[in-house]
């Protein structure tokens, strides 16, 4: 894999990550969290690393930001290496962790950042001049000179963004910058994003909200332990994820027949609403999940509603599955590949 500090600012080359533990009588016990990972992420996007509790997110962030070695492959940032360069790594990047801890609640936000920029060596006057620089921009001017200790969850959430941001890096990581967050204060953060990004700044996004990762994301990679789907979230919905949703109109559909469609070949998966408006909760309308791949030169139209024919109260609708479906649907067909 060539490497263009232009191009790739970040780049994973088969990385590998094991950990292990001694367990009881000496046992050593090794569990593996990322398994031979590839990535090249393109100058100035926002890029998305999905994927459930567990599947290596926040390694691959610790191993990009120099926290944590990986046990084989190679890591680069900006062309560097984040083993052998690790020192010059940290110069270049920013990092961002979301939740309470990172920040001095006993100092105002000024305080904090002129802190933090000592620590990176930053001069006084250089170090007021972005602390400002960046209050400003996150919103965060007229609490400058207030304790931490009395900011929001959001605010203090701006105040990390603003802390990642005084070395002006070329690249930053953000690990769930938005879990906790009330939905206004979310809302403005995944503004700021792409705003950045706009800048020439290369952001990497763990994330478990979907609609967070289609609005805010130009590409994202899926994974569970190995990478499982890549390319942007339009991509990933046409194809990767073999999946079409047909929608429709039913009255009160038996669990035998409920069951029976859910063995049909090529569906995926149904999922019955129910009419919660109404005195009467009955299911009124399915979603079902279709495999294109199984699929794919056959009409499965006819037999559902052939099925259906006496509980479906109009025609059938179809639409591309959303980024969520689309995540659920490769981790299904991952976990099936695995057990086989």
């Amino acid at each position: 894999m060539a490497t263009s500090v232009t191009e790739f600012p970040i780049e994973c080359v088969d990385l590998r990550r094991v950990y292990s533990s001694r367990k009881l009588f000496g046992r050593i016990q090794s569990k593996v969290a990322i398994e031979g990972l590839n990535l090249q992420v393109p100058k100035g996007i926002v890029f998305g690393l999905l994927g459930p509790n567990g599947a290596g997110k926040t390694t691959v962030v610790r191993i990009l930001s120099t926290l944590l070695t990986p046990t084989s492959g190679e890591a680069r940032i900006l062309g560097m290496d984040v083993v052998k360069d690790a020192h010059k790594v940290r110069q270049r990047i920013g990092l961002v962790l979301g939740g309470e801890r990172g920040l001095y609640g006993r100092l105002t936000g000024l305080e904090n950042l002129l802190y933090f920029a000592g620590l990176n060596q930053l001069r006084p006057s250089e170090a007021k001049k972005r602390a400002n620089k960046y209050l400003s921009m996150l919103g965060l001017s007229d609490r400058a000179d207030s304790p931490v200790s009395q900011y929001s969850r959001g605010m203090k959430q701006r105040l990390h963004l603003a802390r990642g941001l005084l070395t002006e890096p070329s690249v930053i990581f953000l690990d769930e910058p938005t879990i906790g967050l009330d939905p206004e204060a979310a809302l403005d953060f995944r503004k700021m994003i792409p705003e950045l990004a706009s800048t020439g700044v290369t952001i990497l996004v763990t994330t478990h909200n979907m609609p967070e990762a289609e609005q805010i994301c130009d590409r994202v990679t899926i994974i569970n332990r190995k990478l499982m789907a890549m390319g942007t979230p339009d991509e990933i919905k046409r194809s990767a994820s073999g999946v079409t949703i047909m929608e429709i109109g039913v009255s009160a559909p038996s669990e035998s027949l409920l069951d029976k469609l859910t063995l049909m070949d090529g569906v995926l998966r149904v999922e019955p609403h129910r009419n919660i408006e109404g005195v009467d909760p009955r299911i009124d309308r399915l979603t079902i999940h279709l495999s294109k791949i199984d699929n794919s030169d056959e009409n499965i139209d006819e037999p559902i509603m052939e099925l259906l024919s006496e509980v479906a109260t109009g025609p059938p609708s179809h639409r591309d599955p959303t980024l969520e479906e689309c995540y659920l649907a490769i981790l299904r067909r991952g976990s099936k590949g695995a057990a086989a």
